[in-house]
């Protein structure tokens, strides 16, 4: 079958489109490190009728899916604004945020009203002193809170992203794993990526293959279609769990092969994978008058120039990344 829409040079369709609203976070973690990182000018942030524009023209494309991340994208300002003006688009069929869920309890019922479908949450760890060296901030009851009030306001599936890293929170392991047996929760667990930005000397990689063997201290892990969403996770289930287990895993088993995305950083430029420096400035072409066939032009140069795969084994690839997570929203 001929695919059409949005189709890079390796033959894949091309759906979904990440967007970094803001590289401001509330909180500094370490694999972040957004707190210790220069901001953004005000001016250099894309503004809420350029980011509409911008998904306007590529749901004409074939764009069908939005995540909105950051830094943390419910601390901007009128947040729940851009929801609303991402949901009036035609073509735009899912519309997913990720978030650190401190401001959740605050704002999830007018997300779901605005047109929010569901959402990520950040979370490291269970535990409070811990909570705080990973992430700054005294905070975790705030974010359990929020996954709480998502639940409530039916912004589901809520799927809680765990970075594994060792010497910071693998013996969790197993406490996130009954939570998908206990209350349901929906966990993936993300293998640790070293980040040329970051303060983590010395931090390693806890491999998916180890995460997956201490889970069956619980119970044997069984294969299933994972919760709705579109990214590259691995998903299974214990016997009789209404939760599930899923697994990410960039260092150890790319998912390029499968990558369907585009992003674009919270100063406009569009990139065409997460660990690369390719970029092509739409905010330039925006207030520079251009129009809806030159904004075209160039999300179609972004996907002809997508990489086969990135170069992430282990440690960070030669053309090590130069911007901060926080800014690319990863």
């Amino acid at each position: 079958m001929k695919m059409t829409g949005l189709v890079d040079s390796w033959q894949r369709q091309i759906n979904y489109l990440r967007i970094s609203v803001t590289d401001l976070c509330n909180l500094n973690c370490v694999y972040c490190s957004a707190g210790s990182i220069a901001r953004l000018a005000h001016d250099d942030i894309l503004r809420y009728e350029e980011i509409q524009r911008i998904v306007r023209i590529a749901a004409g494309m074939g764009i069908t899916k939005v995540r909105l991340t950051g830094g943390e994208p419910l601390a901007r300002p009128d947040f729940v604004k851009l929801a609303a003006m991402i949901a009036e688009i035609d073509g735009i069929d899912d519309i997913a945020v990720t978030t650190n869920g401190i401001l959740l309890s605050k704002y999830a019922r007018e997300l779901k009203e605005a047109g929010l479908n569901r959402v990520n949450v950040s979370l490291d760890t269970l535990k409070r002193d811990r909570f705080k060296q990973i992430t700054g901030g005294d905070k975790l009851a705030a974010v359990l809170s929020g996954i709480k009030a998502a639940h409530r306001a039916g912004l589901e599936p809520v799927k809680i992203n765990v970075v594994v890293m060792r010497g910071k929170n693998e013996d969790e392991i197993l406490d996130f794993g009954r939570k998908t047996i206990e209350d349901g929760w929906h966990v993936r667990f993300i293998e640790f990526m070293p980040f040329g930005t970051c303060g983590t000397d010395g931090v390693e990689t806890v491999p998916t293959s180890e995460i997956y063997e201490r889970l069956q201290a619980l119970g044997n892990l069984e294969p299933i279609t994972g919760p709705a969403g579109n990214g590259p996770a691995k998903y299974f289930q214990f016997p009789g769990s209404r939760g599930s287990v899923g697994f990410i895993t960039p260092m150890t088993e790319h998912f390029c092969a499968t990558c369907n995305r585009l992003r674009i950083t919270s100063d406009g430029h569009l990139r065409p994978c997460l660990l690369g420096n390719d970029e092509i400035s739409l905010k330039e072409a925006l207030r520079n008058g251009a129009g809806d066939d030159e904004i075209k032009r160039l999300i179609q140069q972004a996907v002809i120039i997508k990489r086969e795969e990135h170069h992430l084994s282990g440690e960070l690839a030669p053309e090590a990344v130069t911007r901060p997570m926080s800014q690319i929203g990863g």
